[in-house]
């Protein structure tokens, strides 16, 4: 099992940057793919960012491409998610999920283990 705690979510004005951390523990030893999700009120939840293992290889939803940045320090089990020139239409709760595996996934179907979550808002 592998639990997943997000933070770093806050309030803040459009053009505005938050990074949100997202600390693992448990059964990390084994190598582990890593996304972040969001998923505002009455919308389905989307896949905003993802990243390999090696932390190599990354993927972007359209929406935040050349804004949002996925890293991660696997010396400290954690994935970052920095964003940058924020929109009102980023807010959203925030989920941080992992995979067993070596490659980044795309789709929520493709993940084991989620966070609580980090609520992101940006005001116009």
């Amino acid at each position: 099992q592998v639990q997943l705690v997000e933070s770093g979510g806050g309030s803040v004005q459009a053009g505005g940057s938050l990074r949100l951390s997202c600390a693992a523990s448990g059964r990390t030893s084994s190598a582990y793919g890593m996304g972040w999700f969001r998923q505002a009120p009455g919308k389905e939840r989307e896949s905003v960012a993802a990243i390999s293992w090696t932390g190599g290889t990354t993927y972007y939803a359209d929406s935040v491409k050349g804004r949002f940045t996925i890293s991660r320090d696997n010396a400290k089990n954690t994935v970052y998610l920095q964003m940058n020139s924020l929109k009102p239409e980023d807010t959203a709760r925030y989920y941080c999920a992992a995979t067993k595996g070596t490659y980044y996934y795309r789709y929520d179907y493709q993940y084991n283990y989620w966070g609580q979550g980090t609520q992101v808002t940006v005001s116009s």
